[in-house]
């Protein structure tokens, strides 16, 4: 049977339920378009409080004086009196070498001399009743200043037989064991100097004005579980690197405890300015687009983009000179490709919870 047989009346009925059921249908797939596209997101307020600028580097570092103990004389150690890691002084002595040749030759060269001075004397009284020329007088006097010399290069080669420490330090290196025979220059130990110790770091000429000496420099060492001591900038140089482009400056650490090592790394940050009670927003939150830096703020449950102007950044932290007030409600998390004017829900608004547990059922 067809519709032909119920007559134009039942057609007619027949299209209007149609049309009615479709619109309801379009209305429920708008809301339903509607709640899909409210893009969740987390937000937080500007905040206010001050800012530094910082410089940030890495750098090893370094001993300030270290010196290689060598031996000036040749000879078979005899004594060694110290160990590495102990601590010494300037002139102490640190091992010794047989002397027995250079003694004889110093115990000869006196004997000459002795003798020579004694002819020296009585040619001063025969000078004095002229009974000597004046040119064997003279030659006499000359053999006796050379051989002066001789005897004290003799005394100055047997105490180099005595191996002392050129510096205040610390024995880091060791190089001889008793009984070998060294070579005049052979290394014997090396001693370095652990106050102060020093951070080299080359930094970027765009940087060169707002570095100066004195400024507090604070160092984290990642092999002493970050611990971190404060120091200073110390020296910079006056020169760029032409090839580099960067200028070095000098930072000196003092580390009364030694707990500090040569050769370990420093994370080395550098404050060179600050600003007060400024508003900061999370730097996450700042979007970098077609040249602009902007943010998302909520307004009317919609995503709105806004230009901003910054400063400085640290600790996570932007300052915002410009573009945002204390009220706005910044878009932290989920901005991420966010459009303008996009609905957006937030999820960690402090009522979010509490709206929850209005709309659910009661038990």
């Amino acid at each position: 049977m067809t519709l032909n047989h119920y007559g134009p009346a039942v057609i007619v009925c027949a299209m209007l339920l149609s049309a009615c059921g479709q619109g309801e249908q379009d209305d429920a797939n708008e809301e339903s378009e509607e709640e899909a596209i409210a893009i969740p997101v987390e937000v937080g307020s500007p905040v206010r409080g001050d800012i530094v600028a910082v410089y940030s580097g890495t750098a090893p570092i370094e001993a300030l004086a270290e010196a290689d103990v060598i031996a000036k004389v040749a000879g078979e150690v005899r004594e060694i009196n110290v160990e590495e890691g102990d601590i010494v002084k300037q002139g102490q002595v640190l091992a010794k070498l047989d002397g027995d040749r250079l003694r004889l030759e110093l115990n000869q060269s006196e004997a000459n001399l002795r003798k020579l001075q004694r002819d020296y004397e009585r040619n001063v009284e025969l000078k004095d009743k002229s009974l000597i020329s004046s040119g064997d007088f003279d030659k006499i006097k000359y053999d006796l200043e050379a051989l002066e010399a001789s005897f004290n290069l003799a005394k100055l080669e047997l105490d180099y037989t005595q191996i002392r420490a050129p510096i205040d330090g610390v024995v880091s290196e060791r190089f001889v064991r008793l009984g070998n025979t060294l070579a005049v220059n052979e290394p014997v130990f090396r001693i370095t100097s652990f106050d102060p110790l020093v951070a080299y770091l080359h930094v970027p000429e765009r940087e060169y004005r707002h570095i100066a000496e004195g400024q507090p420099v604070g160092i984290d060492i990642d092999a002493l579980r970050g611990l971190r001591v404060i120091a200073s900038v110390t020296r910079v140089s006056p020169i760029v690197d032409p090839e580099t482009g960067t200028f070095k400056i000098t930072i000196e650490i003092s580390d009364d405890q030694r707990r500090i090592k040569p050769g370990m790394f420093g994370r080395i940050s550098i404050v060179y300015d600050q600003h007060v009670n400024v508003l900061q927003i999370p730097r996450s939150a700042i979007l970098e687009e077609d040249g602009e830096t902007t943010v998302f703020v909520v307004e009317d449950d919609k995503a709105i983009r806004k230009v901003v102007q910054t400063a400085y950044s640290n600790a996570g932290m932007m300052e915002i000179t410009s573009g945002l007030s204390d009220d706005d409600r910044v878009i932290t998390k989920g901005q991420i490709g966010l459009k303008d004017d996009a609905l957006v829900t937030i999820i960690n608004a402090p009522d979010a919870a509490e709206q929850e547990g209005d709309d659910a059922p009661a038990d």
